[in-house]
């Protein structure tokens, strides 16, 4: 426990919870090629939208890790507190994003979810509307690779709070 002092406030957190296996560490040839496939999924992508999509499926996943770090590159790169905060009631606040944008969240959340074990063949055309097929194609892989940099995250417990833009994850 911490103790205040006459000008400072303090506050007890709970304790961090601890990793439970570093994965990358323990299968540094599956983290390679994670690496590679997402340096090769977000190609030709807009950066604003990349970023919207991995904020989006990670709050769907409760991927608290993956959360801290792609809003923070999202806020390193000019993206508006407003509009990360407003993702996760996106379908309430449409203002606040275009209506391509607004096809690929869509897209992620019925990639991500798969609640009917297919995406619904309007929302894969509402995307279609929006993204050439290079680019669709492309969206498509940058959701499937966030969704799987989720499930590590979340399985291996790895703690967000730590990372810094530009750093090292």
């Amino acid at each position: 426990m911490t103790t205040p002092t006459d000008d400072t406030k303090t506050t007890d957190y709970a304790p961090e919870v601890p990793v439970r296996l570093n994965w990358s560490q323990h299968a540094p040839e599956v983290y390679k090629a994670m690496i590679r496939l997402e340096t090769v999924a977000k190609r030709g992508l807009d950066p604003a939208l990349y970023e919207l999509v991995k904020i989006r499926a990670s709050q769907i996943n409760h991927c608290a890790f993956c959360l801290d770090m792609h809003t923070k590159d999202a806020l390193a790169a000019g993206e508006s507190v407003e509009r990360i905060v407003q993702l996760a009631a996106w379908e309430e606040s449409r203002h606040f994003y275009t209506e391509k944008e607004l096809a690929a969240i869509e897209l992620t959340e019925a990639v991500t979810v798969l609640t009917d074990g297919f995406v619904p063949d309007e929302v894969y055309e509402k995307a279609a509307k929006h993204f050439d097929e290079p680019e669709l194609a492309q969206l498509i892989a940058a959701i499937t690779t966030i969704n799987a940099w989720n499930r590590f995250g979340v399985t291996c417990r790895m703690t967000p709070g730590h990372y810094t833009p530009g750093g090292n994850a």
